[in-house]
């Protein structure tokens, strides 16, 4: 079970983009890819099978998984995740600093 999964709201705590916060795109491994963060430009060629007109495309870069933390609204910081185990078995994501739930 990852810490950080996909829809999740997070802040970027290292880096050009350092105190912007953003959801969660995609998790790939250790790299996350955030929304309206680690913006580069791609020069691309046009490609008519797919429908791609060529030129300067902005878009979001991975960035590592270390470099953000998950956002706490309650509290209006990033915070560290740890893990409870119900008795079911089940695992649940809570905040390290207050005990809550993630997945409320």
């Amino acid at each position: 079970m990852n810490r950080i999964r996909k829809g999740d709201q997070v802040i970027v705590t290292a880096g050009k983009d350092k105190g912007k916060k953003g959801d969660v795109l995609r998790v790939d491994g250790d790299k996350v890819v955030v929304s309206n963060i680690n913006i580069i430009k791609r020069h691309t060629k046009p490609n008519p099978q797919a429908g791609q007109p060529g030129g300067v495309i902005e878009r979001e870069a991975p960035i590592d998984i270390s470099n953000v933390m998950l956002f706490n609204p309650a509290t209006g910081k990033g915070e560290r995740i740890g893990f409870k185990v119900l008795e079911d078995g089940r695992k649940l994501r809570v905040f390290r600093s207050s005990g809550e739930a993630v997945d409320a």
